[in-house]
């Protein structure tokens, strides 16, 4: 059976208050809320830095059993080094959340715009670096990565070819390891409030159903993120698509705001 993880980019947002979270709600309990609503959260704050232990262990003390944290590496890795003599720093990262345990998700690399598959030798020699005991996942968002070449290459190490939906890159999702991992971004700062879906994807959501069905065989897990970029509320448009795709919903007894678009 496939196991779904699915939630948002962040949780938080204090514009979410009376939208998501119930007015009155302190930050510190923005995850405990959360985590009862959607059974994973992809953690942006890391890629701007490595956690702090106290943070690491807040996570796991407040988050129930089988809930996920996926974890973004930081620009540090990706975007300053562009993966070039970053191994330890790496490792530094990734030992800096083992308290995480079992509640850690895959770890998400997102390469920056600018590195293309000229660099592949060093995206081959980065990941060949990695402890195998991760699950790893890796977004491109430089179009000359989207060609068999980069399946053949992430088959090969047991890695996630992130699927996303995002401007002039190609929808699409190319199985490569027994999981599978897809972000739903849209276009940065498109909105200045998040406190309601302010676009219908519904038709874009089904395509993607679609296709996630169509790539079941062999998957053992589905993560999927949404961000508020996408439509203009995360939260929603993650409850949205649980909806529409028949998943079970843990929120059908917990208020929640009903304004859409």
């Amino acid at each position: 059976m496939n196991q779904f993880y699915l939630g948002t980019i962040g949780f938080s947002y204090k514009d979410w208050l009376g939208a998501f979270y119930p007015i009155g709600t302190p930050q510190k309990g923005y995850l405990p809320y959360y985590s009862k609503v959607f059974n994973c959260v992809e953690i942006d704050t890391t890629f701007h830095s490595v956690p702090r232990q106290s943070a690491v262990q807040s996570w796991v003390n407040t988050a129930p059993d089988g809930f996920k944290f996926c974890l973004k590496t930081p620009r540090r890795i990706t975007h300053e080094l562009g993966l070039k003599g970053a191994e330890g720093e790496m490792i530094e990262f990734l030992d800096s959340v083992r308290l995480l345990q079992e509640k850690l998700g895959p770890i998400l690399i997102q390469l920056p715009p600018k590195f293309s598959q000229d660099n592949y030798s060093i995206l081959d020699g980065f990941i060949e670096s990695l402890p195998k005991n991760h699950q790893i996942a890796v977004e491109f968002r430089h179009p000359s990565w989207y060609n068999k070449k980069t399946e053949q290459l992430l088959s090969h190490h047991q890695v996630c070819w992130v699927s996303i939906d995002f401007p002039n890159i190609p929808k699409q999702i190319v199985p490569t390891t027994s999981f599978l991992y897809i972000r739903w971004i849209g276009i940065n700062g498109m909105y200045q409030h998040h406190t309601y879906e302010r676009v219908d994807k519904t038709n874009q959501l089904k395509w993607w159903w679609d296709t996630i069905q169509s790539c079941m065989d062999g998957t053992t897990s589905i993560y999927g993120f949404f961000n508020n970029d996408y439509a203009g509320f995360a939260a929603g448009t993650c409850k949205r698509f649980k909806l529409l795709t028949g998943l079970d919903d843990a929120e059908e007894n917990i208020p929640f705001q009903q304004r859409l678009f």
